[in-house]
């Protein structure tokens, strides 16, 4: 775990009312010793990396918090079309903690997640010792669940043992509660679901490779070099195909990698002073200029649009 590490950043100096929500993130590396036989390719893995995050807030900014977190990943999970699921998990026999402040965060949180009209269901018991807590469920290809985000609300663990406080509006040195929340959880395993999702057909925003550009000849080469320098200004991953294989060839391996688009580019091309889309579907385009390319491709991932 790499909770910890908050703490010392929330320690550096004194904390007032006013400074909260605090809200820390960072991407590190965690471990778990998984037993033998359970790893499962990029789902199940010893090493992984999440995208960990902490806010520290008063007690009457849980709700609002949570509510802004829940908000957050179903606008996430939306880019990739993925359906999630909130299973809220309430106090265990054994817990740690105020009982009252316990029941004041379940019920915040049971009114956050009514508020945000999502599907949701109660899994009661089922807490961490020292929190309540959300855990973002989504299905995959297969069918199979996976819990991918979570967003616990922490009363004990990070307040208490690393001694953190704050000043209320009454001068006095309270605690504050810590929220943990991840979006994504293991990138590792967000990406394994992700591929098996799609299929390995991303759509454009998303895709490692986003064009390949295939000249016919070796004279096309420099008009073809000349409009990937465009597209990858605009930000767009492009690949060139100047390989000595045949044009069948280069336009089947593309098609099997499913790149979402390819630009095949010969004398008329450079006529007409662009090239001309056919994208992974089928559809084809009429030829424009490199210039509007980019500039069409850019909003198009911008847009997160198939």
């Amino acid at each position: 775990m790499n909770c910890p590490e908050s703490t010392v950043i929330y320690r550096t100096r004194t904390r007032s009312y006013r400074d909260l929500p605090l809200r820390l993130s960072e991407y590190g590396r965690l471990h778990r010793n998984e037993l033998s036989g359970t790893l499962s390719g990029l789902t199940r893995v010893r090493h992984f990396i999440q995208d960990d995050g902490h806010i520290y807030v008063r007690p009457d900014q849980i709700e609002s918090e949570v509510a802004a977190l829940l908000e957050e990943v179903r606008e996430v999970y939306a880019w990739f079309n993925l359906p999630v699921e909130f299973v809220f998990s309430t106090k265990p026999a054994k817990a740690l903690g105020d009982p009252k402040l316990w029941e004041k965060a379940e019920t915040m949180i049971e009114k956050a997640l009514r508020d945000s009209g999502a599907k949701w269901r109660l899994n009661a018991g089922d807490g961490a010792f020292y929190a309540p807590k959300i855990d973002i469920i989504v299905r995959d290809a297969l069918g199979r669940e996976w819990q991918t985000a979570t967003v616990q609300v922490d009363l004990v663990m990070l307040p208490e043992r690393f001694d953190l406080t704050y000043t209320d509006e009454a001068g006095e040195r309270v605690r504050p509660i810590a929220i943990h929340r991840a979006i994504y959880g293991s990138l590792e395993r967000f990406i394994g679901i992700l591929v098996e999702h799609y299929a390995g057909a991303f759509p454009f925003w998303l895709a490692p490779e986003q064009v390949v550009i295939i000249p016919i000849a070796d004279r096309h080469l420099e008009f073809v070099t000349a409009g990937a320098a465009v597209l990858r200004a605009a930000g767009i991953r492009v690949s060139i195909d100047d390989s000595s294989n045949r044009m069948q060839n280069k336009i089947r391996l593309a098609q099997e990698q499913k790149v979402p688009l390819m630009l095949v580019v010969g004398d008329k091309e450079i006529e007409a002073g662009g090239a001309a889309p056919r994208w992974r579907d089928g559809t084809q385009e009429p030829a424009t200029s490199w210039e509007a390319l980019a500039a069409a491709l850019a909003a198009r991932a911008a847009a997160r649009t198939a």
